[in-house]
């Protein structure tokens, strides 16, 4: 996709270190666990995501939903390795994707619909009413419950190459 990685770990990394990297974009990766065991994820969604384009997957995702006011639950149903149906509204990183696409999901826990905060909107779910997708109406913070790198997420690589354009 053209860009150079630079992978920390949450928890052998501190805010200001990563601040001091200048990235011109964060992603802050899957788990395991729960947003509080996410290690600088949730501070550094505080501090960066106004000011650098960021995309939380998975915990990532639910980090997003917490620091802006969410609650995260537990989900009706355990999903790990299945794939779903993923109905989005074609804006930022769903932008020019199928609609809707088959995407991987592998999680316990997910943003309680009606606790989503004003600050952001729902950008995708399922046919069942699960959020898989945040964007912030302000800020260049996106997230999305499902795996993107997943071989199974065919679509993954378009919605990553997307994010690069923010």
């Amino acid at each position: 996709l053209g860009a150079n990685p630079v992978v920390k770990r949450n928890d052998a990394v501190s805010v200001e270190e990563v601040a001091e990297m200048k990235p011109e974009r964060i992603v802050i990766s899957p788990g395991p666990g729960s947003p509080k065991d996410a290690g600088i994820s949730m501070e550094l969604i505080r501090r960066m995501g106004s000011k650098v384009p960021l995309l939380g997957v998975c915990l990532g995702h639910q980090c997003i939903g917490e620091v802006y006011g969410g609650k995260v639950v537990r989900a009706g149903r355990l999903m790990h390795g299945k794939t779903s149906p993923i109905r989005h509204d074609t804006r930022g990183v769903f932008q020019g994707l199928p609609n809707p696409f088959e995407a991987t999901r592998y999680h316990s826990l997910i943003v309680e619909k009606s606790s989503v905060p004003n600050c952001l909107e729902i950008s995708a779910d399922t046919a069942e009413r699960e959020i898989m997708g945040l964007r912030h109406r302000e800020y260049p913070v996106h997230g999305v419950q499902f795996h993107p790198e997943s071989i199974l997420s065919k679509e993954g690589k378009d919605l990553l190459a997307n994010f690069l354009k923010i």
